[in-house]
């Protein structure tokens, strides 16, 4: 367990996972055992979005890559880069081709191997300061490499009526559950407010989009996206894509901070 501490804040992570963040005696993220979701936060990389309808199948200019729902970045390890009282940096390396064992087989899935035909690197770093705290996701890797990237937390609710706000409206939990599984898109928003019993702020770079997914009153997952991938059908994932220009690092930001 790594653990990052600055006055008031403290931040738990495992294995890359940040699987809690607490604020002035609050905790902020969604508990592992606790009723909602198994996972407390995850990355979507580097495809969002299901693709069972099309036998798992993806389209890339080197061909068709196997992947399972958002992506085989999950199943791969962080490695641990550096640390200290307020900083950790982990990292996540791919070869090109690789079979990587999909731990939704065969409950869930009917793939056992996911692959994608490129090479990459993902770094992902956490940075506590006086305000709040700041993750980095940086994507290295080949010229013209495809690809999307989701953050997946997930936050802890504890008042009754805790409300999500945007530039443009207010969005209660009912109205998050009764999407579903395919999530709820809040389009051209780079930030997003939590109002529970704290108000919590999510501000992003290089996203774009949100969606919001929940099947419980307790917790609420707040993700920011490159694509809304059922703006689309599955056999047209690759229309989401961005792409690495010339080999150079793209970098986005998340900012979890309470006002």
């Amino acid at each position: 367990m790594t653990i990052l501490t600055l006055d008031k804040q403290q931040v738990r992570i495992d294995q890359g996972e940040l699987v809690g963040y607490q604020f002035d005696g609050h905790e902020l993220i969604h508990q592992k055992g606790s009723p909602g979701w198994r996972n407390s936060d995850t990355e979507m990389f580097p495809i969002i979005g299901p693709t069972n309808e099309v036998d798992f199948k993806v389209k890339t200019p080197k061909g068709t890559a196997i992947q399972d729902q958002h992506g085989l970045l999950r199943e791969l390890e962080y490695e641990l880069l550096e640390s200290t009282e307020t900083k950790a940096i982990f990292e996540k390396c791919y070869q090109a081709n690789t079979s990587i064992k999909n731990s939704k087989y065969p409950e869930k899935s009917t793939e056992e191997y996911l692959s994608w035909p490129y090479d990459f690197m993902f770094i992902k770093s956490y940075h506590l300061n006086e305000k709040g705290l700041e993750i980095y996701f940086e994507i290295e890797g080949e010229d013209g490499m495809p690809f999307m990237l989701g953050y997946h937390p997930a936050f802890n609710l504890v008042t009754d009526n805790p409300i999500i706000r945007t530039e443009h409206r207010e969005i209660a939990i009912p109205e998050v559950r009764a999407v579903g599984s395919r999530a709820l898109h809040v389009p051209d928003q780079a930030s997003i407010v939590l109002k529970d019993d704290l108000e919590l702020t999510i501000q992003t770079e290089g996203f774009g989009h949100f969606m919001l997914w929940t099947e419980v009153p307790n917790m609420v997952c707040i993700e920011p996206i490159t694509f809304y991938p059922y703006a689309v059908e599955q056999a047209n994932l690759d229309m989401g894509f961005l792409y690495l220009d010339g080999g150079r690092a793209k970098r986005f930001k998340v900012f979890i901070f309470s006002s």
